[in-house]
C-alpha cells in the first residue's frame, strides 16, 4: 500500500454521527463495488486511524482512510465524486504516500457475531419462510449451555428468551444491495506484526490482508 487518502466525517446538528457513518460508507462501498474484477476482488483497503475499543463497547472514530497500492487506482474511485451529496458532512484529503516510517501494520475484517438472538431468529426465519416475529417469539429447538458447562443441551425455547449479549465491536449500518434489508458491519481490529499483501472485499476489508497504521 503506497497511497492513501482521509476522509473526515463533520460533526453538525443537521445529521446523526451514526448515520452519518452509514450514509458515508454505503458510498464507498458502492465505490468499491465498482473497482472489484471478475473474482470480487478489490484494490482498495481501509482502515480506521481513531478505533479504539473499550470494556463496553467500541467506537470507529471519525476518519477512515482508503490505501491503494498506486495513486491511479485511488484517482479511479474518485472519492470526492461519490461523496459530492454529503460534501457539507464529509471532507477529503488528496491522495498522499504513506509515510516511510509507520507504526506497523493492522487487519480489519469483518466480524459476524453468531451469539446475536435477532440475527439467529431472521436467518432461521429465512430458512423456514417464517416472518420474523414469528420466528422470534415462536419455541424452536435450541442448544443451551449451562454455567462451566463444556456440552449443551437441547431444548425447546424462543430465540426472545435467549440471554442478550452484547457485542462490544464497532459497527456501522448499512442497506443490504441486494435485499435492500438493513444490516450491521460488524469491523474488528487486529495489530499485526509484518505486512501482507493482497485484495480486499468490496467493504474494503480482509482477514489477513494488512493496512500500515500511522
Amino acid at each position: 500500500m503506497n497511497n492513501y487518502l482521509e476522509i473526515t466525517l463533520l460533526p453538525n446538528y443537521e445529521i446523526n454521527f451514526f448515520s452519518l457513518w452509514s450514509k458515508t460508507f454505503q458510498q464507498i462501498h458502492l465505490g468499491l463495488v465498482e473497482t472489484q474484477d471478475a473474482q470480487k476482488r478489490v484494490p482498495i483497503g481501509l482502515s480506521f486511524p481513531e478505533y479504539k475499543m473499550g470494556e463496553k463497547f467500541g467506537v470507529l472514530g471519525s476518519k477512515p482512510r482508503l490505501f491503494a497500492p498506486d495513486e491511479a487506482a485511488l484517482i479511479q474511485f474518485d472519492a470526492d465524486k461519490r461523496l459530492s451529496r454529503l460534501s457539507d458532512y464529509v471532507h477529503c484529503t488528496g491522495i498522499r504516500p504513506v509515510p516511510s516510517a509507520v507504526k506497523g501494520y493492522t487487519v480489519y475484517q469483518r466480524e459476524q457475531p453468531k451469539t446475536g438472538r435477532e440475527r439467529l431468529a431472521r436467518r432461521y426465519a429465512k430458512r423456514h419462510n417464517l416472518d420474523y416475529e414469528t420466528a422470534f417469539n415462536g419455541k424452536v429447538e435450541l442448544c443451551a449451555k449451562h454455567d462451566n458447562a463444556t456440552e449443551c443441551q437441547k431444548m425447546l425455547m424462543s430465540y426472545s428468551e435467549m440471554p442478550h449479549k452484547t457485542i462490544t465491536t464497532p459497527f456501522i449500518r448499512l442497506k443490504s444491495l441486494s435485499s435492500g434489508n438493513t444490516f450491521c458491519l460488524w469491523i474488528k481490529k487486529t495489530a499485526v506484526a509484518e505486512f501482507s499483501g493482497g485484495t480486499f472485499s468490496s467493504y474494503g476489508l480482509s482477514a489477513s490482508v494488512t493496512v500500515p497504521d500511522f
